[in-house]
């Protein structure tokens, strides 16, 4: 038989590649190529320009970042006097004027809040306001007591732009005078994530930081040192396992709470995640974005039941808003007064529908 009419090639013909130096293994005649491929140089040049990514990350942050000391009433003891519970977090610095992002559930219900910085200075803070249904609050710093050169706000970055593999440090300062550092990837987007409320979190980012005791409402940052989610919950019997608050959601949050102390939401009544829309349909349809939230699930007896909404739609716009994802979604329920009837636009497979739904007030 020809081996050559057969399709087959010797090796000492044109076109034969041979096996070990596609996979960069030694031979007799290459000793360079197979030392490049195993280079220990290369090996170090990676894990410096990883080390460089963390630390210069660590450098730029964790100036704004701070420890925060709560003191809640506990009852009273047998003689009557007050008696006091000591808890606490961190959180970070989001504008010079001293105006602190953390998580809800460490400054909930505090009779006194005091601030640690960076650089060690103590200074008491007031809520501004705090929301449990997404476990995010606001406090500000006595403005009375910040002296120079004054605070160093984080700067904020885009949580919509994130993607799995992406490398995030979770910063926090739980104890005052020091930073805890970790540094990992983001493991997935889109989460659900039960806040102390009992209302579900959507779109929460899940990572493999893992936080230390008392970093809950530090900063998750990206390799450019733009914060890109608030920290806020660890699963203990899955190591590894901890989830942030987007920072989308937190800036949504933390303007109403400037602008009211509170957050006055409509509830529809879905678990839902931020997914792309494909571009023939984007096109087809004419949406004005390419991604919508994708309904995970429709609770019972709920607004969005009664509307005929389903597992799998992807809501597009609501009340002529346009509809991006879930921090969208939330953004218009929360100028939608509840109560009344409302258009939602959702894609059911290909087909475009228009849905009549009433909004009711989230307790």
């Amino acid at each position: 038989m020809n081996l050559e009419e057969d399709g087959n090639v010797f090796a000492g013909q044109p076109g034969f590649v041979n096996q070990s130096e596609a996979n960069g293994w030694a031979t007799a005649d290459q000793p360079e190529r197979a030392m490049a491929a195993s280079s220990p140089v290369a090996d170090d040049s990676i894990l410096d320009a990883y080390s460089h990514a963390v630390t210069s990350t660590v450098e730029r942050v964790s100036p704004s970042v701070v420890n925060i000391e709560v003191h809640q009433a506990a009852g009273r003891t047998r003689s009557g006097e007050p008696r006091e519970r000591r808890g606490g977090g961190s959180g970070f610095v989001f504008t010079p004027d001293g105006l602190i992002l953390t998580n809800s559930h460490v400054v909930h219900d505090a009779r006194r809040i005091e601030v640690t910085l960076a650089d060690g200075r103590r200074m008491p803070a007031s809520a501004i306001g705090d929301d449990p249904a997404s476990d995010l609050a606001v406090i500000r710093v006595d403005e009375a007591r910040v002296d120079e050169p004054g605070l160093t706000a984080a700067a904020l970055g885009d949580s919509q732009q994130l993607r799995v593999g992406q490398l995030v440090v979770a910063i926090g300062n739980p104890y005052g005078f020091q930073s805890t550092v970790t540094a990992g990837v983001v493991s997935a987007l889109g989460r659900s994530l039960r806040s102390y409320s009992g209302r579900l979190i959507d779109d929460v980012i899940q990572t493999d930081a893992a936080l230390n005791p008392g970093n809950s409402g530090g900063p998750l940052v990206d390799s450019m040192g733009r914060v890109v989610g608030v920290n806020t919950a660890t699963i203990l019997p899955a190591q590894g396992i901890c989830f942030a608050i987007g920072i989308n959601t937190a800036k949504f949050v933390a303007s109403r709470l400037l602008r009211d102390g509170r957050i006055r939401r409509s509830y529809i009544g879905v678990s839902a995640q931020t997914v792309p829309v494909h571009r023939r349909v984007v096109r087809f349809y004419d949406l004005a974005k390419e991604s919508g939230a994708l309904v995970l699930s429709v609770e019972e007896n709920s607004p969005a039941k009664r509307a005929g909404l389903r597992d799998g739609d992807v809501i597009v716009a609501l009340e002529d808003h346009p509809v991006a994802g879930v921090d969208d979604l939330h953004r218009v329920l929360a100028d939608i007064r509840a109560g009344a009837s409302c258009s939602l636009t959702v894609l059911r497979h290909t087909e475009k529908l228009e849905l009549k739904i009433v909004p009711e007030e989230a307790e």
